[in-house]
Formats: C-alpha cells, sequence, structure tokens
C-alpha cells in the first residue's frame, strides 16, 4: 500500500458537476470566475482591489474587534484581524454550520485547508498578506442538523427546542451532553483534554455562537485563524443596498436562472426565490414573500408596505438575513476575500450564482474544493496489507468491493458473459431461420431465449454464492475493515468526530493534518496515524 491519496475523480465520491470542475471541462468554464492555482490568484487579487472600498475594511475591523472581546486571541490571530485594515490584505474563507463539539470530522479539514493555502500564498505573494477566514453560518436554522455529533457509533444528542437563528440559541442542557459525553469516552490525559475543552466550550459561554467561536480559536487560534460572525448590525447596514434592492426588483432570481441550461445535466442543488431573505429575531426565522404588494413574514402576521419595509432595514438591518443564494453575496460584500473553500454539495451552488455576482458587480471568488481525508490507525493499515488491499479497493462501495474481491480470490470465473454471448450469437441465428421459415416461430425462440439467459444468470449467481461461502472468512475480514473506515458506506470525515481520534492521538492529531493537507492538490488523502 504505498500510495498515501486517490484522486477526487477516482474516489468514487464526488458528483459529475465537481469531477468536470476539476478536469477543467470547458462546458462549465462560464460558472466560475478562476481556476485554484497559486498563479490565477494574482488576477483575483487585482480584480478584488478595484471593488472593496476602504470603508468596508474600516467596519469589518471594528467588528471582529467587538466580536473577540470576549475570548484571548493568539498574537497572530490579533495580528491577522489588525492587517485587515491594510488594502494589501486578503482573505481566504471557509464557512460551516454551527455543529454540536465541531460535528464530522470534515469540520478540521475545511479549516486546516483555509489556514494552509493562506500560508502558501503568504509564501509566493510576499507584498500581499492573506488570512484565514472561519465565517460561523450563526443565522441557519436547522437546528436538527447540528445538534448532535458521532461519537465511536453512539450519537450524542443536544435536545432542545429551537425556533430562531441556532447562533443566538442559548447553551442551557448542554451539561446534560456532557454527562452523556463523559460515560463514552472513557479515562486518560486526550480524554480529559476533550471534555475540559467541552466544558469550556459550551457551560462558559451563553449562546452558541460564543461557544463556537470559542471552540474554534482553541483549536486553532495559534495558527491565525479570524473567526466572523455575520449576524450583525455593521455588518448587514453594509450589506442593506443590496438587501434593498432584492426586496423592490427582485432580479437576482433571474441572474441565478440564467445559470441552469448549463447546469441541466446536473443536479440543481438550490433553487432561488423571488425575495432571497429571511426576517429573524430572536425566536423567529421566516421567509419575507411578496403578495399583492405586500411584503409578509410567512407563517406570522407580520406585514409590510414597501416604505415601511424599507424604513425597517434602515432602522433595524439585523433583521433581515440572507438565505442560502444571497449570503456567498453577503461574504464577498463585507470580506476582501479571494477564495471560497468548500464541499462538493456547496461548489455546486457556488456555481449557480455568478451571473447573478456579475449583475451586483461583486468580484466572484476562486473556488477551491476542500480537502478530504481517510484517518487510518496502524493495525487497520496492517491489516489492509494482510488483506491484500489497495487504497483504491477500499474506496469501493461495500458491495462492489466484495465482488471483485470474491472474484480475485476464486480459482474460477463465475462470469458468464463470454456463455451468454454464444448465446445471443445462437439466437440471432435462429431468429434468422425463423423469418425465413416460419415468422410464428419467432415468439418461441425469443421465450426459449429469455428462459437460457435467465439460466445462466441463475447458474451464475449461485456459483458466486458458493465462492463467498469458500472464502467467508477473508471475505468477512475485508467488510468489517471496510465498515470501520466507511461507516455505513459513508465517509468517514462526514460521519465520525475528531474527540474519537484526539482521544488516542491528541495534538498529534492536528499537527499531522496540517502536515499532510495542500489544497491545491485535488487528492483524497489517506493518513495513517
Amino acid at each position: 500500500m504505498s500510495l498515501n491519496s486517490v484522486t477526487f475523480q477516482n474516489s468514487g465520491y464526488f458528483s459529475k458537476l465537481i469531477i468536470d470542475y476539476l478536469n477543467q471541462e470547458k462546458s462549465i468554464a462560464s460558472l466560475y470566475n478562476r481556476f485554484p492555482t497559486i498563479e490565477n490568484f494574482k488576477k483575483q487579487i487585482e480584480e478584488k482591489e478595484l471593488n472593496f472600498p476602504t470603508i468596508n475594511r474600516q467596519i469589518l475591523h471594528r467588528v471582529l474587534t467587538e466580536q473577540y472581546s470576549k475570548i484571548k486571541p493568539s498574537n497572530k490571530t490579533l495580528n491577522n484581524i489588525n492587517a485587515l485594515s491594510d488594502s494589501n490584505t486578503y482573505t481566504i474563507t471557509t464557512g460551516h454550520q454551527l455543529n454540536l463539539f465541531t460535528g464530522p470530522l470534515y469540520f478540521l479539514y475545511k479549516i486546516i485547508s483555509t489556514i494552509n493555502l493562506s500560508e502558501k500564498l503568504n509564501i509566493s505573494y510576499p507584498g500581499h498578506h492573506f488570512v484565514p477566514v472561519y465565517w460561523m453560518a450563526t443565522e441557519d436554522h436547522d437546528f436538527e442538523e447540528i445538534n448532535h455529533f458521532m461519537f465511536e457509533e453512539k450519537v450524542i444528542c443536544w435536545n432542545k427546542d429551537s425556533k430562531g437563528p441556532v447562533g443566538r440559541l442559548d447553551t442551557k442542557g448542554l451539561e446534560k451532553v456532557l454527562e452523556v459525553f463523559k460515560s463514552h469516552i472513557g479515562l486518560g490525559n486526550n480524554a480529559q483534554k476533550i471534555i475540559k475543552l467541552f466544558e469550556q466550550a459550551y457551560l462558559n459561554n451563553y449562546n452558541l455562537a460564543e461557544a463556537t467561536r470559542f471552540l474554534a480559536n482553541e483549536l486553532f487560534g495559534d495558527y491565525g485563524l479570524v473567526i466572523i460572525d455575520g449576524d450583525h448590525r455593521e455588518l448587514k447596514q453594509l450589506f442593506s443596498p443590496y438587501i434593498e434592492k432584492e426586496l423592490i426588483y427582485q432580479r437576482n432570481i433571474i441572474e441565478v436562472e440564467k445559470s441552469f441550461n448549463l447546469l441541466k445535466e446536473y443536479t440543481i442543488q438550490v433553487n432561488p426565490r423571488e425575495i432571497n431573505l429571511f426576517y429573524i429575531t430572536d425566536k423567529l426565522r421566516e421567509r419575507i414573500v411578496y403578495q399583492n404588494d405586500i411584503y409578509k413574514v410567512n407563517n406570522t402576521s407580520i406585514e409590510f408596505k414597501q416604505d415601511e419595509i424599507l424604513e425597517e432595514l434602515k432602522k433595524y438591518p439585523e433583521r433581515f438575513s440572507p438565505n442560502v443564494i444571497l449570503r456567498p453575496l453577503y461574504q464577498e460584500v463585507i470580506l476582501p476575500n479571494l477564495c471560497y473553500i468548500g464541499g462538493g454539495g456547496e461548489l455546486a451552488y457556488w456555481f449557480e450564482l455568478k451571473q447573478m455576482f456579475n449583475a451586483n458587480e461583486i468580484t466572484f471568488p476562486i473556488l477551491l474544493l476542500r480537502n478530504s481525508v481517510l484517518l487510518i490507525n496502524q493495525k487497520q493499515r496492517k491489516k489492509a496489507e494482510q488483506l491484500n488491499l489497495t487504497w483504491q479497493d477500499l474506496f469501493k462501495k461495500a458491495d462492489r468491493l466484495i465482488h471483485d474481491k470474491t472474484q480475485e480470490l476464486s480459482q474460477i470465473q463465475f462470469n458468464f458473459n463470454k456463455q451468454k454471448e454464444f448465446l445471443n450469437t445462437q439466437f440471432e441465428e435462429l431468429k434468422t431461420i425463423a423469418q425465413q421459415t416460419d415468422k410464428s416461430f419467432i415468439g418461441a425462440v425469443l421465450a426459449q431465449e429469455a428462459k437460457q439467459l435467465k439460466g445462466l444468470n441463475n447458474l451464475e449467481k449461485r456459483l458466486k454464492k458458493a465462492e463467498k461461502k469458500n472464502h467467508k472468512e477473508q471475505l468477512g475480514r475485508i467488510t468489517l475493515l471496510h465498515t470501520e473506515l466507511f461507516p455505513n458506506n459513508n465517509l468517514q470525515e462526514r460521519v465520525v468526530n475528531f474527540s474519537e481520534f484526539y482521544k488516542e492521538c491528541g495534538d498529534y492529531l492536528i499537527e499531522k493534518l496540517f502536515q499532510k493537507l495542500n489544497p491545491l492538490n485535488h487528492e483524497f488523502d489517506v493518513l495513517v496515524l
């Protein structure tokens, strides 16, 4: 097992759209700005420089300074926040939900990709400064998506009612979650460090936004990560001209739908609405809809005439929240951003937005697929070698892997394709004879052909079943290893929480990830711990 990575294209876990993007297919070139290469950042800097006002930097710096007032940033993070006031400083950004205790592993991979790319750019462009940013999705509302994490196949869940933006949700009840977590994690220095981190983040902070900021800062503050919460009055004031246009003209839906013709052979990730805004308070997050010349807040009695809603926007910009379509635009208006790093699903909806960005005269960022990793311990690696499995084997779906390995282990071929081809040839001749003699025989010939093909298929299945039985022990070991690495036929990074590995490896886990991940390699890394 000499190779320690698999290309994204060959991993089997990415959509056709993402593969076509990685292959830089010309058919979708108009859906993005520049492909992520070190060289392309030069033109991206030049373009962003032309349309990012100095006042935006000043407000951004002031808001970040306020948001960091309750935690202690590292000197590197503090320097990065201060640097954002300078015209030669730019950001590299990733975003993520406020998953309980980081949620699945890819939370780490997103942020490490962002930090590592920033460092690469600082070396490649010494005349500029690049700051890694984590955008907290504090205005989301789908609590069921974020209120749990997996630890050693156990779901650790926070049961609580939630109606408004999740970032404003208080942390009451998380002491019970910690008690459940403690009962599973066991003993050891690393286990105690994890428990302490959970306590400090969730029991000592008032709401989920503050808790997540603390947690991300503890994990990545020493690397200079800057964490931003877009749910802020001054930041919304910066974005209010775009909110006003959305309310009055409702043109963004038209611009987004222009991309659909190019995306028709792919899956449309999200559909725009006439108004892509929510109205939010601490306990409310509902869509704004326009009906009969009245702006209504869905599922409430709140409504406005046009002059009234514009006055509401002027007085309370913090009550207006962009949805999945407008959130990327909001991000790029308030950040001097060059690149957004996300997963395949995220990039898929960004590809819908290029025309909307053009219409709003905002630079469209470079889009980069985040790093992906399969973590494997020494024992699992040894098992894979003993079973003669390659990394490419392990990335196959379980059924395909067992089929291929059964065939490989078998002394005979249980693939009857040659026999089926021979049978087809014979019956084609019989059909020709029937056509020339008595066409009424065609039905009988077809029925006999179907019967014999069915018989061959049944023999093939029985032989395959028998061979699986003959190699039951080895195939069982292969299945067990595959299940450990790909739980429920899913990627490990989408299921398992970092604490499961941190318990065994401690800080070594994050150190190795920083060493391993190269955000511009476009490969699925395998990291043996």
